[in-house]
């Protein structure tokens, strides 16, 4: 679940670290007052979007007055904002984040991940901040600071002192950049992020840290954990066929292709949309209906997939272990039926009570074309979308 920058720095406020007052504003009027709140001088008006790069496409301004920021208001807020993670379509601005400005003296970049292949939490820092990791990684790789913290003992304080040197500061402004880590280390764990990401922090002319700009991705494995942190989804940043898959148990995630797929358990899923791909074809989504699937949950994948003008064809693949082929089939033939299914639907069935199920498939008397093996149904369905 991604956080949108005040929610983040929000939750930073909480654990003591340094961020700038500011507040959230929905209309231009609220985004003057604010600018008033915050003493009517410099402050900064950002669109609030999951993406990043708002600045590049025009969703960040400074302001010098309370009316300039107002102004600002208007022209970001029910804008378009067009950035490299947004797509050409872009995401519609619904609000804005107006904070204080500050004196800015250097800026740095700072982030905190899960790296799996190495089973540590991965601290990323570098003198660059403010440009796009990715470039600098690609152009100066030697800019690139990494740190990786054994979660099972956690940060230790010579890792975070040495991280500091590493970066060029002395040795008071190190101390204080080891407190800054550290406080932002706890939130990272504590919270289950996957990602928190400050792009730039920022050493003020006064000579104190300021985080000023923050993203936080919570891991959604571990929202369980985290009721408080529910209040901070936003739906209308979110797609809405994903929310309307994770309300039913379902894992989804649209892709630009044209076949639907529908299969139970993540690396059967990757695996039939890989060899759709190779058979020529291009999977239209990622959604695993999971190992305990009824078929409402069927019936409710299939009006997900169909929802999507882009679908040509459907796959369903499922091996059943703990779900039953003959239940799975039944939800099938009961959502074909009520949907009035048109578009060519594949399916390939095999483990427990297959038999049973392929029958009930056959029985059906709908359009239906069984498949054996995975290149079969692979083949099958791209030959139906085209």
């Amino acid at each position: 679940m991604n956080l949108h920058e005040y929610q983040s720095k929000e939750l930073m406020a909480a654990y003591g670290l340094p961020v700038l007052p500011g507040y959230c504003c929905y209309t231009p009027g609220e985004v003057e007052a604010a600018a008033d709140l915050l003493g009517g001088g410099v402050c900064v008006v950002k669109a609030q979007v999951h993406a990043g790069g708002r600045g590049k496409g025009g969703g960040v301004k400074l302001a010098k007055s309370a009316a300039e920021a107002r102004e600002h208001g208007e022209a970001i807020l029910g804008m378009k904002l067009v950035t490299p993670q947004t797509g050409k379509d872009g995401k519609l601005v619904r609000k804005v984040y107006v904070e204080a400005g500050c004196n800015i003296d250097k800026e740095f970049y700072l982030s905190m991940l899960v790296d799996r292949a190495a089973k540590r939490i991965a601290i990323v820092v570098s003198t660059e901040g403010g440009m796009d990791i990715e470039e600098v990684a690609e152009k100066t790789p030697d800019k690139i600071i990494t740190e990786l913290v054994d979660p099972s003992v956690g940060l230790q304080s010579f890792q975070a002192l040495q991280v500091g040197f590493r970066l060029g500061l002395t040795a008071p402004l190190a101390r204080e950049f080891a407190s800054l880590l550290d406080g932002l280390y706890d939130l990272f764990v504590e919270n289950d992020l996957s990602l928190l990401e400050i792009n730039p922090l920022v050493l003020t002319k006064e000579g104190q840290f300021v985080l000023l700009d923050a993203k936080c991705t919570v891991d959604n494995n571990a929202m369980f954990r985290h009721p408080d942190l529910k209040e901070y989804q936003d739906y209308d940043e979110m797609d809405p066929r994903d929310l309307r898959a994770g309300k039913h148990g379902l894992s989804y995630v649209g892709l630009d292709g044209n076949i639907g797929c529908m299969v139970n358990g993540a690396g059967l899923a990757m695996g039939t949309m890989d060899i759709i791909k190779e058979f020529g074809g291009e999977p239209a989504n990622f959604l695993d209906v999971g190992g305990g699937a009824t078929k409402e949950t069927v019936t409710e994948a299939f009006k997900i997939l169909l929802d999507d003008s882009n679908v040509k064809a459907i796959l369903v693949n499922i091996f059943g272990g703990i779900m039953k082929c003959d239940v799975i089939a039944g939800g099938i033939v009961e959502a074909a039926k009520e949907l009035s299914l048109e578009v060519p639907l594949v399916v390939r069935l095999q483990g427990t009570n297959v038999d049973e199920g392929r029958k009930i498939l056959a029985d059906s008397g709908l359009n239906i074309q069984p498949a054996d093996t995975m290149g079969d149904a692979a083949e099958k369905a791209v030959r139906a979308a085209q």
